[in-house]
């Protein structure tokens, strides 16, 4: 594990991790799971819960802790310092009725892909996909859009790090065939994962550029196996993507010209 810097505030650290210790399939904890989760002690845990209590961002009754609405605030602040998703909206907009499918914008987030847009057309997915939503970049035709978009050394610090795991049985599951993957979407320019995410889903990817030319997110069209196959969605879908994920970076390069 690396050393933390000098400049490491450990009890900020520390209360980040009691706040990212709730998530969808941990809403409401004990004392104690929040302690475990964490590697706190339970006197330290709860010392850190009590002050989030007190800032209104989390509530208990006594034997159970759960975040409150205002956490969203902090999500917030970063997503309002960003002018993409504003930028975004209506393009995909545009794109989804054009396309009549489900379309969205991410981010690169450590190993995860980030949702910052999206404008669902239908439920193709068995979980809900919102604004935060966060999934493997590796199993994602996003997700290897950004890692396309990596430096090479930062790619491969990817590939040392993440551990590949099997999200449906067509999964990329070794780093050599990540790397074909990768090499191959940034070869191409586009991504299509075909029910490696999920069961029955397909979705195309292409990246977003910045006023330099460096990928910042990238924005994917999904849609379900039924509707489309695999030369289908090149055919039919992959051009009016790229359309779209041009006109979203020559916005955001004017906006950033206009500043």
């Amino acid at each position: 594990m690396t050393e933390p810097s000098p400049d490491y505030v450990q009890s900020l650290g520390r209360g980040l991790a009691v706040i990212r210790a709730f998530d969808a399939g941990h809403p409401r904890r004990t004392l104690s799971d929040v302690a475990k989760a964490t590697e706190l002690t339970r006197a330290t845990a709860r010392r850190f819960l009590l002050t989030l209590v007190e800032l209104g961002y989390v509530r208990t009754d006594g034997s159970l802790f759960w975040l409150t609405p205002r956490v969203l605030e902090l999500g917030y602040s970063y997503l309002s310092s960003l002018s993409l998703p504003e930028v975004a909206g209506p393009h995909l907009e545009t794109l989804a009725t054009q396309v009549r499918e489900s379309t969205s914008v991410s981010i690169l987030d450590g190993e995860d892909i980030v949702y910052v847009a999206r404008v669902p057309v239908s439920r193709i997915m068995t979980v809900s996909i919102t604004i935060g939503t966060r999934f493997p970049a590796f199993g994602t035709s996003m997700g290897r859009v950004l890692l396309a978009g990596l430096s090479e050394s930062a790619f491969e610090k990817y590939l040392a790090e993440v551990t590949l795991s099997p999200l449906t049985d067509r999964t990329v599951l070794t780093t050599d065939e990540l790397r074909e993957q990768v090499r191959r979407t940034h070869d191409t320019g586009y991504c299509l994962v075909d029910q490696e995410l999920e069961e029955g889903l397909r979705s195309i990817a292409a990246p977003i550029r910045d006023h330099t030319g460096t990928v910042c997110a990238a924005v994917n069209i999904s849609t379900h196996a039924a509707r489309y196959t695999a030369d289908s969605v090149r055919t039919d879908l992959l051009p009016p993507l790229l359309t779209t994920a041009a006109a979203i970076g020559a916005d955001l390069a004017r906006i950033h010209n206009r500043a």
